[in-house]
């Protein structure tokens, strides 16, 4: 049973792309329980397709020329053919959230932070999510369930049934 959330298609693809972005970027939001419903689907499938493609990367050399002039063979990581279609497809179902400047930290320090950084959320998770949830299989022998659901009651204006929906 697919949930409308009574919104037209493009309202509810939007909404729900940017609550499973908000939650891979912050961890928990704080949500209806069948706007969580909808997001939790989204969200393990997006993290099992992550999980299984994380490590699949490819060493290639290629030639640089150094501050001399002179060519030099360097060692690159490239992603793999798997994993570079997992990461395109991330980036079409998430929003692209950008770092955010800390406020004791200076514009240059934010720069040089960032600067290899194209795509903060698609490498949180690879990066962290990934290899967390990979071992966790690893451990438990389950796959899934990356997600948990806790209800807060009824919200004032409506009466909608709220909950908090968090990454374990």
């Amino acid at each position: 049973m697919s949930r409308k959330l009574g919104r037209t298609t493009d309202q509810r693809m939007a909404l729900l792309r940017n609550q499973v972005s908000e939650l891979l970027w912050y961890g928990k939001i704080e949500t209806t329980v069948d706007r969580a419903k909808a997001v939790r689907s989204i969200a393990e499938k997006l993290l099992t397709l992550a999980i299984k493609t994380y490590d699949d990367t490819v060493t290639v050399k290629k030639t640089v020329r150094n501050q001399k002039g002179e060519p030099v063979i360097v060692d690159f990581k490239n992603d793999g053919p798997k994993k570079l279609a997992a990461r395109r497809r991330l980036l079409a179902s998430l929003r692209d959230i950008q770092e955010i400047k800390s406020d004791k930290e200076s514009k240059s320090e934010y720069k040089a932070r960032t600067k290899d950084i194209k795509h903060p959320l698609i490498e949180k998770v690879f990066n962290e999510y990934a290899p967390k949830y990979a071992a966790r299989i690893q451990e438990l022998g389950q796959a899934g369930g990356y997600t948990r659901i806790l209800k807060l009651g009824e919200r004032r204006g409506d009466a909608a049934q709220m909950c908090i929906l968090e990454l374990i």
